[in-house]
C-alpha cells in the first residue's frame, strides 16, 4: 500500500511519531510544531495503513473545538465518517459511557448534568438543609473543595477525617451533597470522569469489554490531565493497549485547576518502554522569538527539555517599553497598535496580554480614548464583572433607595439568608401598592407582615445599606469604594471561592478603588458619585466590537494558551505582577509563571513587545516594582529598547533592561496651543506636583493626564486646572 499521501507533508520527527510501532507514546510537541497534525495522522496511520478499525480508537482532549477539528480533518483526510468514533472531551466521552451503562453505575436513565451554577444553587441549598451558616460555609468554597476531591478520585467517606473545623465541615456538606445526587440522580461535571472511571474499575467485564475495543488511546493535551483523568486513561489501557499521549510540559499552567505536571514528567517511569519524541520545529514564530521563549524556559528545572527552531531565522527585534506608569504604558500601546493599523494591518492581528484582569481597567480606557475596537477575549470588559457591578449596586443603592435593579443584585449578595419567598413577598408588596422594592421591604419590617426569621435577615440588610451611606457621608470616591466592599463582605466573599477565578475577583474589587482614585469628574459643579456610576454604566453599555468585526483581541495570559497573532504586547511584565506576587508562597507556582511566559511569548508569530511600567497603580496601591525577572531572562541582543521622545523622571529604585539597539517612536510630545509639553512637571492648587502624561484636544477646551506624585493620574480641563510649570 501507498503510505506516502499520509506522510509525505510531515518532517522527520512528526513522520516518526505518526509511523512508530511502539505500544506506548510521548510526544513532547513544542508550541507551535504541528501536534494536531501529527494526531489525526497518526490516527489516518492506524486506520488506512495499519488497518485498524476506527473504532479501535479512543481520542482525548479538553475543548469541543479540538475534537471537532480532529473530526473534520479526518474526514477529510479519508473520506470515512467520524461520528461514531469516540473522539471527544474527557467530559464528553465520559458522558457517552455512562449514557450506555447507565444502570451499572447506579444512575437513572435519563440522569441530570449539572453545570457549574446548578451545582453551586445545589451546594448552597445542602448547607442550608443541614443547618450551617453561608456566611461562614460559603456555597462556592464548598462546592471547590468538593470538585478538587472529585479531581483526586476521592469520594466523601474517604475523605480524611480530621480536627481541623475546614476539613470536618466540608467532608458533612459533601457527604450530604452526594446523597442529594444520589437521590435525584443528578451528576456534576466531576461527578462524570469519577463514576465512569469507578464505573470500569468495579465491573471486571465491561472493562475487558473496553480494553479489547478502545486498543489505541491517544491524548491531546496530556500537561493539563488531572489524577482522576490519568487514572481512567490506564485503566482503559490496561496491560495490553497502547496509548500516545502529546503534550508540553513547558505549557502547563493550569495547576491552580487541578492539573497535574507529574503526569507528563512521569509518563516514562510509569511506562518504561515508552518511546519519547520530540517535535521542536516551530511553523508560526521567528527565530528571535524562539531564541527569546527558549532563554525564559531553560530556566525551570526538572525540564523533560525541547528546544524550539525555526527553518527561518532572524526577525523582528523584541521591543521594550518602559512606561512612566500604567497610564503611559496603555497610551504607548494603543499608539502602537493604531499605528500597525494605519500601516495596513487589521487590528484583530494583534493581541494585548496582562497577567491580572484588573490591568484591563486602563487599557480598555486607552483603547476607547484612542477609538480602537477591541475584543475581551474569554472574559467580561472591567465594568461589566459581576464583583464590579456587585460592588457599584451598593454605592447606586445608596444614592437612589428605589433603584430596584441594585436592590434585586445586592439583596443577598454575599448570601445573608433572604430566601427566595421572602424576596417575593417583597416583590407581591411592591406590585400591589405600586412602591420600590426598598419601600416595600421597610413596610413589611415595620409591620411585622413575616417571620421573625425572615425580618430579621431583611432588617440586616436595610440598617447595612442606612449605615454604608452615613459612612460615606464626605468621603471621597475611592474611599466610598472601599467602604461598600468591606461593609458589604464582598473580598471575603470572593476570597471563599479559591482558584483562579476567587483571585481575580478580588483584585478586581481592589482594582475599582484605584479606579476611583484616579477618576475625575468632569462637571465640578456636581456630586462626583452619581459622575462615575453614570460613567461606569456608559462603558458597560458601550459593548465590545461585534464577532465579525476587526477588534484588537485583549486577554489574559491563561486565556491566550492555544491561540497566534502576528503581533502580541505583552503588559505589565514587572515583578509582584508578573510573576503574580504569590508565585513566592505556593511550591512550584514561579515555575508555572515562567511556564505562562513562555506561553505568552511563543503565542507571537512576527512581532513581540513587552512593557513594563515603573510606577504603577493597581488594586488602589501605588507600587513600584523592578521589571519582570522573565524580561531579563531575554538575551540583550534581541531586545530594542523604545523610548519616548521626551525625557521622563524615572521612578526611584527600578530597574531599566539592557541591550539591544535604541530606536524611537515618535510620541506627540505638545499639546497644541496649551502651553505644556508631555512630560513637563506642573503644579496643581489641590493635587500638588505631577508629570503631564497626554493631551486630548487642543487650546483651552483641551484635557491634560498629569500624574501627580500624591493623588495619581487625573484627567483636567486645562483652562480651568491652572496648572503651574515647574
Amino acid at each position: 500500500m501507498d503510505v506516502t499521501p499520509i506522510i509525505d507533508s510531515l518532517n522527520d520527527a512528526q513522520r516518526q511519531a505518526v509511523t512508530s510501532d511502539n505500544q506506548h507514546l510521548l510526544i513532547l510537541a513544542g508550541a507551535g510544531s504541528g501536534k494536531t497534525r501529527v494526531l489525526v495522522h497518526r490516527m489516518a496511520w492506524l486506520i488506512d495503513v495499519q488497518q485498524q478499525s476506527p473504532q479501535s480508537i479512543l481520542a482525548v482532549t479538553f475543548t469541543n473545538k479540538a475534537a471537532r477539528e480532529m473530526r473534520n480533518r479526518i474526514e477529510n483526510m479519508l473520506g470515512i465518517p467520524t461520528r461514531s468514533m469516540w473522539v471527544g472531551t474527557f467530559h464528553g466521552l465520559a458522558h457517552r459511557l455512562l449514557n450506555h451503562h447507565w444502570a451499572e453505575a447506579g444512575l437513572q436513565q435519563n440522569f441530570q448534568i449539572l453545570d457549574s451554577d446548578d451545582q453551586q444553587r445545589l451546594v448552597k441549598r445542602v448547607i442550608k438543609d443541614i443547618g450551617l451558616d453561608e456566611n461562614r460555609w460559603p456555597g462556592r468554597q464548598a462546592q471547590w473543595f468538593i470538585n478538587g476531591q472529585k479531581d483526586e478520585g476521592i469520594r466523601a467517606k474517604y475523605v480524611e477525617d480530621s480536627d481541623d473545623p475546614f476539613i470536618k465541615t466540608h467532608r458533612k456538606i459533601y457527604l450530604a451533597y452526594e446523597e442529594v445526587c444520589k437521590a435525584n440522580s443528578l451528576v456534576d461535571f466531576g461527578e462524570l470522569l469519577l463514576r465512569a472511571h469507578e464505573l470500569l474499575r468495579d465491573d471486571e467485564n465491561l472493562l475487558k469489554h473496553y480494553q479489547e475495543r478502545f486498543t489505541n488511546i491517544m491524548v491531546d493535551e496530556f500537561q493539563d490531565t488531572n489524577t482522576i483523568q490519568y487514572a481512567w486513561l490506564r485503566l482503559l489501557t490496561g496491560k495490553s493497549g497502547s496509548m500516545m499521549v502529546v503534550g508540553d510540559d513547558d505549557q502547563s499552567i493550569y495547576g491552580w485547576r487541578g492539573a497535574k505536571i507529574e503526569n507528563i514528567q512521569d509518563f516514562t517511569a510509569t511506562y518504561p518502554k515508552a518511546e519519547t519524541i520530540r517535535l521542536e520545529q516551530n511553523y508560526r514564530s521567528t527565530g528571535t522569538i524562539l531564541q527569546a521563549a527558549n532563554a525564559v524556559i531553560s530556566r525551570n528545572t526538572g525540564r523533560l527539555g525541547k528546544k524550539l527552531w525555526t527553518a527561518e531565522e532572524g526577525g523582528d527585534l523584541i521591543s521594550l517599553y518602559s512606561a512612566f506608569n500604567e497610564v503611559d504604558e496603555a497610551r504607548f500601546i494603543a499608539d502602537f497598535v493604531k499605528r500597525r493599523f494605519e500601516q495596513g494591518n487589521n487590528y484583530s492581528e494583534s493581541a494585548v496580554l496582562y497577567r491580572s484582569n484588573a490591568q484591563s481597567r486602563v487599557l480598555e480606557d486607552a483603547m476607547l480614548r484612542a477609538n480602537i475596537p477591541y475584543r475581551i477575549y474569554g472574559g467580561h470588559r472591567f465594568y461589566e464583572r459581576l464583583e464590579i457591578k456587585n460592588a457599584l449596586g451598593y454605592l447606586r443603592l445608596c444614592l437612589n433607595r428605589n433603584d430596584d435593579q441594585s436592590f434585586e443584585r445586592v439583596v443577598n449578595t454575599p448570601t445573608r439568608g433572604i430566601g427566595n419567598r421572602t424576596l417575593e413577598d417583597v416583590r407581591t408588596l411592591a406590585r400591589e401598592q405600586g412602591i420600590s422594592l426598598w419601600q416595600s421591604s421597610v413596610k413589611l419590617i415595620e409591620e411585622n407582615l413575616m417571620s421573625g426569621r425572615a425580618t430579621n435577615a431583611l432588617n440586616a440588610f436595610v440598617e447595612l445599606v442606612t449605615d454604608l451611606e452615613a459612612s460615606i457621608k464626605d468621603k471621597d470616591l475611592s474611599e466610598m469604594a472601599e467602604q461598600a466592599i468591606n461593609s458589604a463582605g464582598l473580598l471575603e466573599f470572593h476570597r471563599a471561592e479559591k482558584g483562579e477565578k476567587g483571585e481575580a475577583r478580588v483584585e478586581n474589587l481592589l482594582e475599582l478603588v484605584g479606579a476611583c482614585k484616579s477618576y475625575e469628574a468632569d462637571d465640578p459643579d456636581m456630586d462626583t458619585l452619581p459622575q462615575f456610576l453614570a460613567q461606569a454604566t456608559l462603558e458597560a453599555g458601550d459593548k465590545q466590537a461585534e464577532e465579525h468585526e476587526d477588534a484588537l483581541q485583549m486577554m489574559t495570559f491563561h486565556s491566550a494558551k492555544g491561540l497566534e497573532f502576528p503581533l502580541v504586547v505583552m503588559s505589565g511584565m514587572e515583578e509582584n505582577l508578573f510573576p503574580h506576587s504569590m508565585s513566592a508562597e505556593e511550591p512550584g507556582r514561579l515555575e508555572e509563571e515562567r511556564r505562562l511566559a513562555y506561553v505568552g511569548i511563543t503565542r507571537a508569530e512576527k512581532k513581540l513587545v513587552m512593557t513594563y511600567a515603573e510606577c504603577r497603580r493597581i488594586y488602589g496601591e501605588e507600587r513600584t516594582n523592578a521589571v519582570s525577572r522573565f524580561v531579563r531572562d531575554v538575551p540583550g541582543e534581541l531586545v530594542e529598547e523604545v523610548r519616548a521622545t521626551v525625557k521622563r523622571p524615572a521612578a526611584p529604585g527600578t530597574v531599566r533592561a539592557t541591550g539591544g539597539s535604541s530606536r524611537k517612536f515618535s510620541t506627540s510630545d505638545k499639546g497644541v496651543d496649551t502651553g505644556f509639553e508631555l512630560g513637563q512637571r506642573v503644579a496643581h492648587a489641590k493635587f500638588g506636583e505631577g508629570v503631564i502624561l497626554t493631551f486630548e484636544g487642543q487650546g483651552a477646551n483641551a484635557r491634560v493626564q498629569v500624574n501627580f506624585n500624591s493623588a495619581g493620574a487625573k484627567w483636567l480641563v486645562v483652562s480651568y486646572a491652572r496648572l503651574e510649570a515647574i
